[in-house]
């Protein structure tokens, strides 16, 4: 994912920044589970539903719909250019401007593109944007200064690697993919991830998928003022698919869902329900609400002091975190924050 920051920059020139347990354990068959693969004690609350969305959400896609938060309605929809990725790309927005880096091309387990393109929020109108040194990188992470919409450079800049455990969707590679990155303060953030990932089929016309070994991570990691990774506390249970669902809120980030380590008896995915909080200022990580269910791969936003989520997959039911429908319900709460 991108966020914009002023990192290596003295001015206020920003650059687009691509970066690709609690409780009891348990017993199952006889066996000691982590508290990991299940759901941590969180404070119940009201949940509003709101208007769902035209088309139910997940990753492929090639237009764009676009949500009122004033009157709650969905109205108007444009296009994605036809070389643009269709999912797995990096995309941060500075208020005007939507920047779309990378992704996947095609359904599926289709290959990567490194094309790039920047979308003007007020005309409506997509424009080219150079495109990155490799497709969908994975460890790797580049920098591009931009203004108004446009590069101030030609080519993007290779900065510092990634630690282990900061990957997927920041952008995602072959094997590196579902992490967080933000910017608060100048300073950035990797939280969470995976490693490993659906590959296409050798030879398979269709890029039908084949699964491959993932590890998930609870890592976070800060970029400090002199260039080095520093180790902050992990989050409450490992993390992925979250990309783009959080927030920031005040001094904290609130992150929404997301897929945990896969269940060691029934090795299904498990699906997150719970609202993390992380505080930048105490650099400590909370529990705060409990989701009408689990869902990974959503989309958050946050208006007036309600806390929206809408559209991925959600889980099997309230005893089956197991992935299942993919949905365009879209819901909201009133969020007060830990201290």
């Amino acid at each position: 994912m991108v966020r914009p920051t002023a990192k290596h920059q003295a001015s206020v020139t920003p650059r687009l920044v691509l970066l690709c347990g609690h409780g009891d354990n348990n017993v199952k068959d006889g066996r000691v589970l982590s508290a990991t693969f299940f759901d941590l004690p969180a404070p119940q609350l009201e949940w509003e539903k709101m208007a769902t969305a035209p088309v139910p959400r997940l990753d492929v896609n090639s237009h764009v719909d676009i949500y009122n938060f004033t009157d709650n309605s969905w109205g108007g929809r444009f296009d994605m250019p036809r070389e643009m990725a269709h999912s797995h790309f990096g995309m941060v927005t500075d208020g005007r401007y939507m920047y779309v880096v990378t992704g996947q091309y095609g359904p599926q387990c289709s290959g990567p593109t490194a094309h790039t393109f920047v979308l003007d929020t007020k005309t409506k109108k997509w424009h080219d944007f150079p495109p990155l040194p490799v497709s969908r990188p994975g460890l790797e992470h580049w920098s591009l200064a931009v203004k108004d919409g446009k590069a101030l450079e030609k080519e993007w800049r290779s900065e510092i690697l990634i630690p282990p455990g900061g990957w997927h969707h920041c952008n995602y590679a072959v094997y590196h993919v579902g992490v967080g990155c933000v910017v608060f303060k100048d300073r950035l953030y990797v939280i969470g991830g995976q490693e490993g990932d659906f590959m296409a089929k050798p030879g398979a016309p269709i890029f039908k998928c084949s699964r491959r070994n993932e590890v998930v991570f609870g890592n976070v990691y800060m970029l400090d003022d002199e260039v080095n990774w520093k180790t902050l506390p992990p989050m409450l249970k490992p993390d992925s698919h979250i990309e783009f669902a959080w927030a920031i809120v005040s001094n904290s980030i609130v992150i929404v869902g997301g897929t945990t380590e896969k269940h060691p008896v029934t090795k299904k995915m498990v699906l997150v329900g719970e609202i993390f909080q992380f505080n930048f200022d105490t650099l400590k990580w909370s529990v705060i609400r409990e989701l009408p269910y689990r869902v990974k791969t959503t989309l958050v936003g946050y208006w007036q002091g309600w806390l929206y989520f809408i559209s991925g997959q959600r889980d099997k039911g309230p005893t089956d975190p197991a992935q299942k429908k993919v949905i365009g319900e879209m819901w909201r709460t009133k969020l007060k924050l830990n201290s």
